[in-house]
């Protein structure tokens, strides 16, 4: 059975225990109301370590929109039930107070990486994920942390994180989960409405076509120009940003010369849908 621990002294001592015994520990940090993609995740960490932590923590550092925070969905019993059938040893769920006590005032800032694109957009959400990240690293002192790649700015912003401040575990990223007909997996899949639901897959099956024609020698201002006017033509309300970034450093991409990543943001209804691919 899963235990649930709330308080950070509680988990140490916990970890110290397994630790005294030579295991390796895994953590998978969530926000919650978890989906096949996060077992993803927990499935990787029961593979590559002896115990594994998930924590869930609606973290509101990292929403700059409050109603969106709100919106987050939240089903603690239906989450417990999931980790449970996984074997998963410990969910680590804090309370907003016990990781960002009275008098907090510390904020982890990652420059570069976390600039561009979502830094973009939205503002101030990347040190919300590079702080409350660093706080579950030390509170979970897990040697192996996993992440799933369809937050791929994240993932190198979380590497980073770990690199410049000497921080002793090992980041590994995980392939993103995908529904039958392309849409990527996400907690915020729940929110989209029948209609929306029959549109989404459509993000996913243009950067694929998009993808290709870079392959095959088009122009990457042209074809991301004809992809994003073919997400809106879908039924999306917006394309916030469709960029072809280089794999190291996100750097913006101009051909295909070295390793490149296709990213986008786009919102459907009053959902946000964020996705990429290799290129």
């Amino acid at each position: 059975m899963t235990q649930v621990i709330r308080s950070s002294a509680e988990l140490r001592e916990k970890v110290a225990g397994w630790k005294r015994s030579g295991m390796l520990v895994g953590v998978v940090p969530t926000m919650g109301a978890l989906h096949d993609g996060h077992m993803s995740l927990v499935r990787a960490a029961r593979e590559q370590s002896d115990r594994v932590i998930v924590t869930i923590f609606v973290n509101p550092m990292q929403f700059n929109n409050v109603d969106d925070l709100k919106k987050y969905p939240r089903d603690e019993g239906h989450d417990i039930g999931m980790l449970e059938a996984e074997g998963v040893d410990v969910l680590f769920a804090p309370g907003v107070d016990e990781v960002y006590p009275e008098g907090f005032a510390t904020v982890v800032s990652v420059a570069g990486v976390s600039e561009p694109m979502e830094g973009a957009f939205r503002p101030g959400h990347f040190d919300g994920v590079a702080t409350v990240v660093a706080k579950l690293f030390g509170m979970t002192q897990a040697g192996r942390a996993f992440f799933g790649e369809k937050d791929w700015q994240q993932l190198q912003v979380v590497k980073r994180l770990v690199t410049d401040l000497n921080i002793p575990v090992r980041i590994i990223g995980c392939p993103t989960i995908r529904e039958a007909d392309g849409l990527a997996m996400s907690s915020r899949n729940v929110r989209l409405s029948a209609e929306e639901r029959a549109v989404a897959p459509r993000l996913h099956a243009v950067m694929q076509a998009a993808a290709e024609a870079l392959r095959q020698g088009a122009s990457v201002q042209e074809t991301l120009q004809t992809a994003q006017a073919e997400i809106l033509e879908a039924g999306f309300a917006d394309v916030e940003y469709l960029e072809l970034r280089t794999v190291e450093g996100l750097r913006p991409a101009c051909d295909l010369s070295a390793p490149a990543r296709m990213l986008v943001a786009a919102t459907l209804g009053d959902v946000r849908l964020i996705d990429n691919i290799a290129v």
